[in-house]
């Protein structure tokens, strides 16, 4: 882990597109402002760790509709079988 000493109005650089500006500083909180590509999403951690969490059960709910799908349909569930 790097760590950084940075007053307000101070900016780190990530890369060539990503800058973490020191906004403000009160008490125990720190203020970021973050300038970054659109393409990159920028989430707190709690944030990102409930969208990950999200994702994994999206993931198991479509995989487990597929299979009843399949079933239904009386297809065979399993893996995909390679073509020549």
């Amino acid at each position: 882990m790097l760590i950084l000493t940075r007053k307000i109005g101070e900016t780190v650089a990530i890369g060539d597109n990503i800058k973490v500006r020191v906004v403000d500083v009160k008490g125990h909180q720190v203020r970021l402002g973050i300038t970054a590509p659109m393409e990159w999403a920028v989430h707190r951690e709690e944030v990102f760790l409930r969208i990950q969490e999200q994702n994994i059960q999206s993931k198991a709910t479509a995989t487990s509709d597929l299979e009843k799908a399949a079933r239904l349909w009386g297809a065979n569930p399993g893996p995909a079988k390679p073509q020549d």
